[in-house]
């Protein structure tokens, strides 16, 4: 369901969208789409924020982990 809504931008702006809106139908369509991906970038770095906090507590067992794995290895 679309709902209307009223935003404020500056002129400059709004020439851009308008530019570009007709790759996307509309300015409209091209703001959702904009709006969209903004919001998977937000979200993938949310993401990998979280996952570089994991990876740093838990850096020292991953690093003795990796030393032990090439010790198993065979020189060439």
């Amino acid at each position: 369901m679309k709902v209307k809504t009223s935003i404020t931008l500056s002129e400059d702006v709004l020439k851009a969208i308008d530019r570009r809106a007709k790759q996307y139908g509309s300015r409209s369509e091209f703001i959702e789409a904009a709006l969209l991906a903004f919001m998977t970038q937000i979200a993938r770095g949310e993401r990998n924020a979280r996952d570089l906090r994991i990876i740093n507590r838990r850096a020292k067992r991953l690093n003795k982990e990796a030393a032990d794995v090439l010790d198993y290895q065979v020189e060439l």
